[in-house]
């Protein structure tokens, strides 16, 4: 009967959904310019093939990693044979990983009834994270409230845990989720949050910044797509606005900031998973973040995280000049990933957006130090492209670990260094 009941929660929890059987997930390494331009060309004008990009190879040392849709197979693998492009296949059959996913989040189904008892090692859907963000405020009014500070398209609140010891204290940013498919990082967001109430008090450095910052964490950044990911295509990116005048929806929130807007990097294309919007701070949910930043006055440190590619990344994205606290930037990162690969060897690249990964503007860690927040970085977690955005449940807490080391690096030298 147990059997049958899981048989039928699967069943329920898939129907309706974009399935992916049959595709797969190629990682191309090109061996010079002329195969990148060939790939891009690929990538831009390939819409009819239904490809998507997890990881875009500007620098030439990258590779490509590329989602292929069964029905595209044999035309992308005929444009690599002809034009001599080496690749072999990461993911063998998408859908195999993710009813392995569903299968875990079923087992898990339902309400925990405190913090203590919330599954930390499987994936949650929004209103499960929801309800977990209200247990931890109740169970900790001394030191947790919820912000709401706006409203997605759809309505949804943005909401943010503030971990608070004091008044009029400078703070330090957190967000999760922006890109509504990267499951790992919103999940661990949860696991940070539990972290940070768990630790006062008896970690002296988390209790020191404490003492004399405020933390704001925003576990699901992009909550309409979030549910999205949940109820109809669990590889959806952007957010969930229609654009008029096209059939596709949705902007790329990590594109949408006024952080050289409209440079390289980003689309004008709505059916592209890089969309810009039509304008900077277009989308709610990133007109939220930018209001909050201004009227709180002194953030001191921002960190967005995404995954994957495990790196770690300050400004800039847009453009090749380097920011001018760079030494400091780079030193702190340094710090941070040696820490980080500290506790289970996980090796990260970091340095800035642009030299390291790729270009990309109108990204959010770009805005922020312009508006002067120093410390300002993109987190990329695990892994290196093995399962990609379909990282396994069991590497969530793992992960969650390791980069809370490298945030309480970076938190740390926050509070020891003016703003």
């Amino acid at each position: 009967m147990k059997r049958l009941l899981v048989l039928i929660a699967l069943f329920v929890a898939v129907f309706g959904k974009k399935t992916f059987e049959g595709d797969q997930v190629f990682r191309i390494t090109p061996k010079d310019e002329a195969q990148i331009d060939l790939l891009k060309e690929l990538t831009e004008e390939g819409e009819h093939l239904g490809l998507s990009v997890w990881m875009e190879p500007i620098l030439e040392s990258l590779p490509l990693d590329l989602h292929v849709p069964f029905h595209s197979l044999q035309a992308v693998r005929a444009f690599l044979a002809y034009n001599q492009i080496p690749y072999h296949i990461m993911i063998e059959n998408v859908q195999e990983l993710l009813d392995d996913e569903q299968r875990d989040m079923v087992k898990y189904r339902g309400l925990a009834r405190s913090t203590d008892d919330f599954v930390y090692t499987t994936y949650h859907d929004l209103n499960s994270i929801n309800s977990f963000m209200d247990m931890l405020v109740a169970e900790n009014r001394n030191m947790v409230s919820k912000v709401v500070i706006g409203q997605s398209y759809e309505k949804r609140p943005l909401n943010v845990l503030k971990f608070s010891t004091g008044a009029n204290r400078p703070g330090i940013w957190i967000d999760t989720g922006i890109h509504s498919r990267e499951w790992v990082t919103q999940a661990s967001g949860v696991w940070f949050a539990k972290k940070i109430v768990k630790d006062y008090g008896r970690d002296p450095v988390l209790t020191d910044i404490l003492n004399s910052h405020d933390i704001f964490l925003e576990i699901v950044t992009n909550p309409d797509g979030f549910v999205y990911t949940h109820t109809k295509d669990r590889m959806w990116r952007k957010t969930r606005k229609p654009n008029p005048g096209s059939s596709c929806v949705g902007v790329d929130p990590n594109r949408n900031w006024d952080a050289g807007f409209g440079g390289g990097g980003s689309s004008n294309n709505p059916c592209t998973e890089t969309y810009r919007g039509p304008s900077a701070h277009s989308e709610p949910e990133v007109k939220a973040i930018v209001d909050f930043v201004k009227s709180h006055g002194k953030i001191k440190a921002f960190v967005s995280i995404h995954s994957y590619s495990q790196m770690l990344l300050y400004p800039y994205g847009y453009t090749y000049t380097a920011a001018k606290d760079k030494a400091e930037l780079h030193e702190v990162a340094r710090k941070a990933i040696t820490s980080l690969q500290s506790l289970y060897n996980t090796r990260y690249t970091y340095g800035s957006i642009i030299t390291t990964i790729y270009q990309a503007s109108g990204g959010t860690i770009d805005w922020t130090y312009n508006q002067g927040i120093k410390y300002s970085y993109t987190f990329e977690l695990r892994d290196t492209g093995r399962y990609g955005f379909i990282l396994p449940a069991n590497q969530i807490v793992p992960t969650a670990e390791e980069t809370w080391l490298a945030l309480m690096a970076i938190m740390e030298h926050t509070k020891n260094n003016p703003y």
